[in-house]
């Protein structure tokens, strides 16, 4: 089959197994790589949302006193921007859009194993993403309490908590489906020959992260479900005025959020697991043991919650068990940067804009994790704990890990899909100016942490001015750096040069069938006899 031209893939009859045109084909299609694109555009655009909220937090930090905005006005956007890139973008991200993209073609199969609930499962994110955004707009304004709901605040304000944490909600049963229908697509629609040990590296974290979103998410479920009841009830579970327990909360809440992480840093961990060989010409070092890696983090880290907590008043033997277990998940995540690097490690590397957002991603997530160590031993994480060391360390294992991750991916996938490319030169200059606008923004609030300037402060210490100058500047030159990555890449998608067979040199499944791939996927029943790294028979086209 030719290559297709770029538009087909928006074409009403392209993927199209709804018998509808115009929207109603998109958004009641099962073909899993539609659902795939529409969770991709909902949820980059929730992301582009998130960065302009965040670039008028950095606006307002920029000088002590008021800039252009109140502290009730600055709360409510933290709030939002927290909610908006946490629950509507990083969690779904890569699991809904490159999950449902590439996943089933990387196993053989013509769909997901349950195409219908694939489609529930978007819905159920527009319409949680919808509520979510009705409660900025309606009842007492949009939340002011932070993306963690701590109570006793968030059972108090008079802001629209309800709402927001009732659209969260929905948005987790819409995880909880995306999980079970990957786990079972998985398991018992691989192709003839398509061993676990033949799997691609990036199909192994999404299962691994299927299995977190299945037993971690429903525990937010039902705390969410417990702060609507402390509203609207009065149930006291959690309102020390009442006789509730504020610090149970935090403990329901981090034993979901805490897993939480990993359902948004395993995926990204298997893109650039996908990435590097394909651009080292070297097959992936010790699959097996990033294979087990990301079965051991989905594991352990659902056994560290209480690192969050140190200053919560637990007791030093609690402190110490956590602290272990939490330098104890740090291992497997070492283990799968050493095989990264082992792999880079002579072979024939071609820095093309893939490849510069992957090995981004192993600084920034090296970074971010030896931060991590600060924070998981309990006498240093008392000294920064609240500071903007925690929000610099957050950053660089989310944004610098998954969000360049997603960079990495919209570069080395979607050409695949749109049967066009992004033009180089441009591609490189953005990921040049966001690497550095990045570590100027987020390595200076470490440095602001260190120092002692608390988090989610409307207003600060003159002693604070210049390094929270210099942060803003640096997120001045990441968003320039985004404006060109989103402009050159879709602009790519629709008008570049044709992306014909196989650019990049993979070996995995999804670059054997055509481009765009057909409506099922194969042409042929796909037979695998070699593995996703086996490069021996696979040249660039």
């Amino acid at each position: 089959m030719d290559s297709l031209e770029p538009t087909q893939p928006l074409n009403n009859s392209f993927w199209n197994d709804t018998g509808k045109t115009g929207i109603t084909s998109w958004i009641f299609s099962t073909d899993h790589k539609r659902i795939g694109l529409l969770y991709f555009y909902v949820t980059f655009g929730f992301f582009l949302t998130g960065v302009l909220l965040g670039l008028l937090l950095r606006i307002e930090l920029m000088a002590p006193g008021r800039t252009i905005m109140g502290p009730q006005t600055y709360n409510a956007l933290f709030t939002v921007h927290g909610v908006v890139m946490i629950f509507l973008f990083i969690i779904p991200g890569i699991p809904g859009a490159f999950g449902n993209l590439v996943m089933p073609i990387q196993v053989g199969a013509r769909d997901v194993a349950f195409p219908r609930l694939n489609l529930l499962s978007w819905w159920l994110y527009i319409i949680g993403a919808l509520i979510v955004l009705t409660s900025l707009f309606s009842g007492g304004g949009a939340p002011d309490t932070g993306w963690t709901f701590y109570v006793p605040f968030s059972s108090r304000t008079g802001t629209n908590v309800s709402l927001a944490v009732f659209g969260v909600f929905i948005v987790g049963f819409s995880s909880i489906l995306t999980g079970v229908n990957f786990v079972t697509t998985i398991h018992r629609l691989r192709a003839e020959g398509m061993s676990w040990g033949r799997l691609p590296l990036f199909t192994w974290s999404l299962y691994a992260t299927a299995w977190v979103q299945i037993l971690a998410t429903p525990i937010l479920a039902i705390t969410l479900v417990l702060i609507m009841a402390e509203r609207l009830l009065g149930t006291g579970l959690f309102d020390p005025s009442r006789g509730g327990d504020p610090v149970m909360y935090q403990h329901l809440f981090w034993i979901y959020s805490h897993p939480a992480v990993y359902i948004m840093i395993l995926p990204a961990m298997g893109i650039i697991s996908d990435i590097i060989p394909v651009f080292s010409r070297k097959p992936i070092f010790g699959y097996k043991m990033i294979a087990f890696s990301s079965i051991a983090i989905a594991a352990a880290g659902s056994l560290v919650w209480g690192h969050h907590m140190f200053t919560s008043g637990m007791s030093d033997t609690a402190v110490m068990v956590f602290s272990f277990l939490t330098f104890i998940v740090a291992i497997p995540s070492a283990i799968k940067v050493f095989n990264w690097i082992s792999t880079l490690y002579k072979g024939s590397i071609s820095l093309e804009a893939p490849m510069l957002f992957a090995l981004s991603f192993i600084l920034l997530f090296s970074i971010g994790g030896l931060s991590g160590l600060i924070l998981g031993a309990a006498a240093t994480d008392v000294h920064v704990h609240d500071t903007h060391f925690v929000v610099g360390h957050f950053h660089y294992v989310m944004f610098g890990g998954t969000g360049f991750a997603i960079f990495a991916a919209m570069h080395y996938w979607l050409p695949k899909f749109y049967g066009r490319r992004y033009a180089e030169k441009p591609a490189v200059v953005a990921w040049a100016l966001m690497f550095t606008g990045f570590n100027v923004l987020y390595f200076t609030m470490q440095v602001l942490g260190m120092k002692g300037m608390p988090r989610r402060y409307y207003d600060y210490l003159p002693e604070f001015a210049n390094l929270n100058l210099v942060a803003t500047i640096g997120s001045w030159i990441l968003a320039a750096g985004l404006v060109i990555m989103v402009v050159n890449l879709f602009r790519g998608l629709w008008w570049g040069v044709p992306f014909e067979g196989n650019p990049w040199g993979g070996a995995s499944l999804e670059w054997t069938v055509p481009t765009p791939p057909p409506t099922e996927n194969f042409i042929e029943e796909p037979v695998v006899t070699h593995g996703p790294y086996d490069f021996s028979n696979t040249e660039r086209s």
